[in-house]
């Protein structure tokens, strides 16, 4: 699990014919609150306050391993 008790997740974008992601560390408890990591990018307050998730240029959402990272 990420640090201090958050979670990195990527994020890929479509913007104008091209691609790119972004990895943030969000809040595990606010994960944990939601079936789809969607929903909780879309609805949770401690998320919708750290960072703006363009919804309509959202491709693809997922938790990465911390090697990955």
């Amino acid at each position: 699990m990420g640090n201090g008790g958050r979670i990195p997740v990527r994020m890929v974008f479509a913007d104008r014919g091209s691609f790119h992601d972004v990895t943030v560390h969000l809040p595990a408890d606010a994960l944990g609150r939601y079936e789809r990591l969607i929903d909780a990018l879309r609805e949770d307050p401690a998320i919708t306050g750290e960072v703006f998730v363009d919804a309509h240029r959202l491709v693809a959402a997922f938790v990465v391993d911390d090697d990955d990272d």
